[in-house]
């Protein structure tokens, strides 16, 4: 039986004469600092094209006293998420476990690449309940990557690293005043993601592709702030992933990585390889509108249980709540049996395969030597492409125009995300809440247009069935109706 916890945590390199400063001062009163000394011995998994290792997914069996057990480790958009099993007898890995990341393995067998053992001073940071608060963990490593994952034969490694992981009871700001004092002591940002990425790189950083001595010219710069924005949506497609794995839902996040992905693709479309980014962004559409048939669902049926809840008893008419949860519940099980069937597919592991390098080397053209300049362009662009559309679309009125304003809202917020470091931390904020307000505004607009049809096959359904009628859902057709007419008054007051 698997467990599953989300962590958080911060990495440094020190060099080996390093000491970990006194944290006193940041314990709370009450509270109090243990330490102790373990040792953790732990085999990593991966396929020989490092499939794992380049969306910053982990599998390790660690043996010993302390923390045994197969470890799993998700990324996501703000924290990683680590999926545990019981330690098996040997080192084949668990069957849950290995259809977790059978996506993200591309279908390949995982076997071996290093073992790693650390010898680790922790001191554990405890609130006077006893709670963690956070645990510094100061780590001297010896690895050994495997013949088959480091080429000609075995490589060894040794190392120092300090670990900064927050514990259920702390918060952010304890993580940052820990960093704080270790950076005062020399200690440095590490490089390297994590242990195995090191012990299968020991000569440069820690992803397969990146470059340690990238210059500061415009193009890297570029290339600096696209990989740290692409890389964010992958982590929320890639941990999506192995979410549906487990038969849990990760829909709307997966969409929405993809969504921001997607934007990223048109918005700064003069720096990135027309050829590759087009072919790129026709297979992100396919799978969000696979995902989408099964969000759509999920949308209607907490949309249209919560309107026939507020109507008066005497206007809901037959079994109104039972035809929509029944109807829609089967449509979205078999849209979900469909996603499920495509992640196994050839087509979406080479989605993964495209997303696994663009995320660390997106192909540019010779338009990003301009640096940031280029990207301050394109966000200006993307925002008075949004306000035209808007302006267009509330003079015409039309459910399509609106529909397409929403989407070019979305474009100009998410690409103020990207280039919120280009300028004044006020400006980026309001203009990414402006953006953000018309898109929900939009939003509304739009679920009540897809509503409509809905609601109009539903009704049709119920009113050549025995025992029921199409009444409520007529009813609920024109609330809609008037609910739309609301966000596009709405969306005009965003504009005066």
């Amino acid at each position: 039986m698997s467990k599953a916890q989300q962590e958080r945590e911060d990495k440094y390199d020190v060099g080996a004469d390093f000491a970990v400063p006194d944290l006193d001062d940041l314990v709370p009163p009450g509270g109090r600092l243990d330490e102790d000394t373990v040792t953790l011995d732990s085999e990593y998994f991966d396929t020989t094209d490092r499939d794992l290792l380049r969306h910053h997914v982990t599998l390790r069996r660690r043996s010993g006293n302390t923390d045994a057990g197969w470890q799993l480790k998700v990324p996501d958009r703000k924290a990683r998420t680590e999926i545990r099993v019981p330690l098996t007898a040997d080192d084949t890995v668990p069957g849950e476990l290995a259809a977790l990341v059978s996506g993200v393995a591309l279908g390949k067998p995982v076997h071996p690449v290093a073992s790693i053992s650390t010898v680790r001073l922790r001191l554990r940071m405890l609130d006077p309940d006893g709670n963690l608060l956070t645990e510094v963990a100061d780590d001297t490593v010896r690895a050994t990557a495997t013949a088959a994952s480091a080429g000609d034969g075995a490589v060894a490694s040794e190392w120092r690293e300090v670990e900064v992981e927050l514990g259920d009871a702390g918060d952010g700001k304890l993580l940052e005043a820990v960093g704080e004092r270790l950076t005062r002591e020399d200690a440095r940002p590490s490089w390297y993601p994590s242990k195995l990425s090191r012990a299968l790189n020991p000569n440069g950083p820690g992803t397969v592709d990146d470059d340690p001595a990238a210059d500061d010219s415009g193009a890297e710069v570029v290339r600096e702030l696209l990989t740290a924005y692409l890389d964010t949506q992958v982590q929320a497609i890639v941990g999506g992933d192995v979410w549906l794995r487990r038969g849990l839902d990760p829909v709307h996040a997966t969409r929405v990585g993809i969504r921001r992905f997607r934007s990223t693709l048109r918005v700064f479309k003069k720096v990135l390889d027309p050829a590759a980014r087009t072919r790129l962004d026709v297979e992100l559409s396919w799978y969000a509108g696979v995902l989408g048939e099964v969000r759509d669902r999920q949308v209607q049926r907490a949309r249209f249980a919560a309107a026939v809840t507020d109507l008066p008893e005497e206007l809901v008419l037959g079994p109104v709540a039972a035809r929509i949860e029944n109807d829609l519940l089967a449509e979205q099980l078999r849209y979900r049996a469909e996603v499920m069937e495509t992640v196994d597919g050839d087509r979406y592991r080479n989605l993964l395969a495209e997303l696994a390098r663009w995320r660390t080397d997106p192909p540019m053209t010779e338009n990003a030597t301009s640096g940031t300049r280029a990207l301050k362009k394109a966000a200006r662009k993307a925002r008075r492409k949004a306000d035209r559309r808007l302006a267009a679309a509330l003079d015409d009125g039309g459910d399509v125009a609106l529909h397409r304003a929403r989407k070019a809202a979305k474009r100009a917020r998410y690409a103020g995300e990207l280039t919120r470091g280009l300028v004044g931390k006020k400006t980026s904020k309001k203009r990414i809440a402006e953006y953000k307000k018309i898109q929900k505004v939009l939003g509304e607009h739009q679920d009540s247009v897809v509503a409509l049809g809905t609601l109009r096959d539903l009704g049709a359904r119920a009113g050549s069935t025995g025992g029921e009628n199409g009444f409520t859902f007529g009813l609920l057709y024109g609330l809609e109706l008037q609910a739309a007419r609301r966000a596009r008054d709405d969306a005009a007051r965003l504009t005066t």
